[in-house]
C-alpha cells in the first residue's frame, strides 16, 4: 500500500515537525508512506483569495498522478470514528492495489475548484477549524491509530 500526505506550506513550529517525524516513522512500518510539501503561495495585495487558491491548486494537481486516489482533508468531508477510519484505510488498501492514495491538506484558504473536481473523496477530522499545520499531526496520529486497529495492536484501547 502506498500512501502520500500532500501538504501546502512548511511546518513552522519545531514541536509540530517533531510530531510529524514521530508518526512518520511509526506509519512507515505498515506501508510505503511519505509527506510531500508544496510551497505555499503567500497572498499579496496583488492576489485575491481566489487567485491564491487557484495557484496553490495548480501546484497540488502537478503532484498528483492520473491514477492516484485523492482524498481531501476538508471540513465538509465525511467524518469517521477511529474504528471506521481504520476500516476505510483497509478498504483503500484492498480497492487501490497498485495505486497511491494521496491525502491532501490545503493551504490557509482551502482548495481551488479544480482540486475539488479532481478529488475522489473528502474526509473531515473535526467540525472545528485547525491550522493546516496542526491538522497534519492530527491526521498522522489517526493514520497510525488506524494501522494499529487493523493489526490488532494495543495502541487503541477500545
Amino acid at each position: 500500500m502506498k500512501l502520500k500526505l500532500l501538504v501546502v506550506g512548511k511546518t513552522k513550529f519545531s514541536f509540530l515537525e517533531e510530531g510529524e517525524q514521530y508518526f512518520l516513522k511509526k506509519i512507515n512500518r505498515y506501508c510505503d508512506f511519505h509527506i510531500d510539501v508544496i510551497k505555499d503561495n503567500k497572498r499579496s495585495a496583488k492576489l485575491s483569495f481566489v487567485e491564491t487558491k487557484r495557484n496553490e491548486g495548480e501546484d497540488i494537481l502537478k503532484k498528483i498522478a492520473q491514477k492516484d486516489f485523492v482524498v481531501l482533508m476538508d471540513d465538509k468531508g465525511k467524518s469517521f470514528t477511529s474504528e471506521t477510519f481504520a476500516g476505510k484505510i483497509q478498504a483503500l488498501k484492498e480497492q487501490n492495489s497498485g495505486k497511491t492514495t494521496v491525502f491532501v491538506v490545503g493551504g490557509a484558504y482551502g482548495f481551488s475548484d479544480a482540486v475539488y473536481s479532481r478529488a475522489n473523496a473528502k474526509i473531515s477530522l473535526s467540525t472545528m477549524t485547525f491550522s493546516h499545520q496542526i491538522i497534519r499531526v492530527i491526521f498522522l496520529e489517526q493514520l497510525y491509530r488506524a494501522f494499529t486497529i487493523i493489526n490488532g495492536e494495543p495502541y487503541h484501547h477500545a
